[in-house]
């Protein structure tokens, strides 16, 4: 009787064979996939606004993406309800000559000198249980860099300290090397047709952009949270849903910004951070949602919309208690991103001030015909008081990103080019000079601000900063060679509160940045090489003025040489 039960649960429970994750820290295959959907070899109804993408949801063909041939299956029983497989190693390595520059690298630190990450594993499916076990290993150099000049006036540095002390963003993670192993990408996790729940520290991705995911992006090391989620589309006579659901704890990096005995004014500026405290169990808790809806009417179009709030707190009996500074604590339950989506329904007063939260509307739209795809998110900072105050001052606390991707077919043979360009600005708008809604990322009461071992968990160009990319490339099988160029304006929130008083206007830190790229499948081997020259001109907003120059003089301009090599090894046995 046991044995048949046992069979009926597997029956009941089985699912697709490939439910493992593609891992977005090396996104070549992903990258590939959403290049086919371009090209019409792909359903157009599959968002790519849910990531890491789920094998289960890609009913592709060989020459677009092989299962097999992504991990490799070493042990097979209970006709195949039961498998071992051995995913790809992957070894990432990067290195900055001059200062670090740091973009969606999962668990690699910003850092000056040469970083390397590695990472394998393997994957068990037994009927509804998966498990990916996929632990990554980090070891960068860590070198001294200049980082905020010394040079600037007390004031400027108490300026800076606004920031720091909200926000847990070191320049430098310690004074040697940093070493450090990771569980990475794994996660267990109970399947059933469309629908995963787990346990995970995969790296996560909302919303449709490439380069700059305001609310949530691989840029920080993943972090420990239950997962609710589609993994693949949910099919109705309406269209097509996903959906994610997360609650986690985030981590303190337990680094100090620079410079933490400096004084003005007779105060020390640099604040200690509130540390978790173990006698009542408190910790900086996270929760959020995605949703994306894909009309049945309109193909390739999708929806969404993702909120996330965090604050700091303690699990009691009926939910999670947030404690202020007083201690004089309030539970709001074990789902308190679903609660007080306007101001208006605050039922606990000081709410507002101890939770830190965020929510964007997004969408993606394919265009098939013309092998092209364009994409937004419209993110809010701040939560509004009533659905007025939303409509009358819409510009307060937001960010944009706008994005487009067409592909050419070239005329003289097989080859196709492709454009991709995408514009985001996170700097406060005009509205601030009324109504102050602080940088993104950064909060007045959650003073870690919205980041994960010491990287913001969005964007990773960062608080008050905006980023244009441009790149074109030739695209010919399973080889990929372009340029880029990225221009970017380093924290502007920043640069307006510490020099508007005196009208300087010299001091913008901006970065013109020109990439080189290359990726290619060498026999098993999966590799992209990316090679960036950076012009910073005022670095870190540094001027040094000579009364012998005209008074528009240039300030401190650096260069940078970043190398970044990613390579996937798909075992083969």
């Amino acid at each position: 009787m046991t044995k048949k039960i046992f069979i009926y649960i597997f029956l009941l429970f089985h699912t697709s064979n490939y439910s493992q994750t593609l891992n977005l820290n090396n996104p070549i295959f992903e990258n590939n996939l959403r290049i086919a959907q371009l090209n019409g070899k792909i359903n157009s109804n599959l968002s790519f606004t849910l990531r890491p993408i789920d094998l289960n949801s890609y009913e592709v063909k060989d020459e677009v993406f092989n299962y097999d041939n992504y991990a490799s299956v070493v042990f097979s029983a209970i006709n195949d309800k039961f498998k071992i497989k051995l995913l790809p190693i992957d070894f990432n390595t990067n290195y900055n000559s001059h200062h670090p520059y740091n973009r969606n690298n999962g668990s690699m630190i910003p850092s000056r000198g040469y970083q390397q990450l590695f990472s394998a594993g393997v994957f068990i499916e037994l009927g509804p249980l998966s498990i990916q076990f996929k632990p990554e290993n980090i070891y960068a150099e860590n070198k001294e860099y200049d980082g905020f000049w010394e040079g600037h006036y007390d004031v400027i540095w108490a300026r800076r300290y606004i920031l720091w002390n909200k926000i847990d963003m070191p320049e430098r993670f310690g004074e040697t090397a940093y070493k450090k192993t990771t569980f990475g990408q794994s996660s267990i996790r109970l399947n059933y047709k469309s629908l995963s729940l787990g346990i995970s520290s995969e790296n996560i991705w909302w919303g449709p952009s490439l380069r700059n995911g305001v609310m949530m992006s691989n840029h920080a090391q993943g972090f420990n949270h239950i997962t609710l989620n589609t993994r693949k589309p949910i099919s109705t006579f309406l269209g097509n849903f996903q959906f994610q659901f997360v609650t986690g704890k985030l981590q303190p990096s337990g680094f100090n910004p620079p410079d933490i005995e400096r004084t003005y004014a007779g105060t020390r500026l640099f604040v200690p951070k509130i540390n978790q405290r173990s006698e009542t169990g408190d910790w900086r808790f996270f929760q959020g949602y995605n949703f994306t809806y894909s009309p049945k009417w309109i193909n390739g179009l999708h929806l969404g919309m993702i909120r996330w709030v965090q604050m700091y707190g303690a699990m009691f009996n009926g939910g999670y208690t947030w404690i202020p500074e007083n201690n004089d604590g309030a539970t709001v339950g074990w789902f308190p991103i679903f609660n007080n989506f306007l101001r208006k329904n605050d039922k606990i007063i000081p709410y507002e001030m101890e939770t830190d939260q965020a929510a964007s509307v997004y969408f993606r739209w394919v265009w098939e015909d013309s092998k092209a795809e364009i994409y937004s998110e419209y993110n809010h900072n701040d939560a509004k008081f009533n659905f007025r105050d939303l409509l009358s001052d819409s510009d307060h606390s937001r960010a944009v990103t706008l994005g487009i991707i067409k592909l050419f077919d070239s005329k003289k043979d097989t080859s196709q080019y492709e454009f991709h360009w995408e514009w985001t600005q996170m700097e406060q708008t005009a509205s601030r000079l009324v109504r102050n809604a602080l940088s993104w990322y950064m909060h007045g009461k959650v003073y870690h601000g919205y980041t994960n071992y010491g990287e913001v968990m969005g964007a990773g160009i960062g608080p008050g900063s905006n980023s244009q990319y441009v790149s074109f490339s030739k695209l010919n099988n399973n080889k990929k060679i372009g340029l880029a160029i990225e221009i970017i304006d380093h924290d502007n929130d920043f640069y307006y509160l510490a020099f508007e008083d005196n009208n300087d206007y010299r001091r913008y830190w901006k970065d013109y940045n020109l990439h080189l790229f290359f990726k290619k499948k060498f026999k098993n081997f999966w590799g992209s090489f990316n090679m960036m020259y950076s012009r910073s001109l005022n670095y870190q907003w540094e001027l040094i003025e000579n009364p012998s120059l005209p008074y528009y003089q240039p300030g401190r301009d650096v260069n940078n040489f970043h190398l970044d090599i990613k390579i996937t090894y798909p075992i083969k046995l």
